[in-house]
């Protein structure tokens, strides 16, 4: 598998899948999960809205697919953060699952190519480095990392580009 750093608009990537950095309720929100739903369309939209008809919101660091609608990729997975709010580990660990169950999904879809955006560390609050630090630690530790070929960390920012250029190095 090869990780690939980039500075970008996750919704503009012709990849397999894009993972949207979702709220519980699935059905668009701000930041990158506008941006996803938005750009996506009403498609997006009604799949989440069956989604949840069928399991009800979704819980913080847990995933699910959908179509990418009118965006160039094939998929959305969207998964819901944890909010940072006071911290701890169990949101340490609530942002690991948000990585591994979306690679499980990946798995389960036969996706080759995935890119992720920086989880929580907008509006979200979560510590930029710290959300870094665990999602490099995460994919890089997957068990069955070697079905998907190439894995994007798509940092919109400047910040979270070079840090995650700075940790991969290491």
């Amino acid at each position: 598998m090869n990780i690939h750093i980039i500075q970008s608009d996750i919704t503009t990537l012709k990849v397999d899948a894009i993972v949207n950095a979702a709220n519980s309720s699935l059905l668009g929100g701000g930041g990158v999960d506008g941006a996803i739903h938005r750009k996506g369309g009403l498609e997006i939209l009604e799949a989440c809205k069956k989604i949840r008809a069928r399991q009800g919101k979704c819980k913080t660091g847990k995933a699910v697919i959908t179509t990418a609608g009118k965006l160039p990729s094939n998929y959305v997975i969207h998964t819901v953060g944890p909010v940072w709010n006071t911290g701890g580990k169990d949101k340490e660990k609530l942002l690991a699952n948000c990585y591994k169950n979306s690679l499980d999904l990946a798995v389960e879809n036969n996706i080759k190519s995935i890119a992720f955006p920086n989880i929580s560390t907008g509006i979200y609050r979560f510590p930029k480095k710290l959300a870094a630090e665990i999602a490099l630690k995460t994919v890089t530790a997957y068990e069955h990392i070697n079905k998907i070929d190439d894995l994007y960390f798509c940092c919109f920012d400047q910040e979270n580009f070079e840090m995650y250029q700075e940790l991969i190095k290491k």
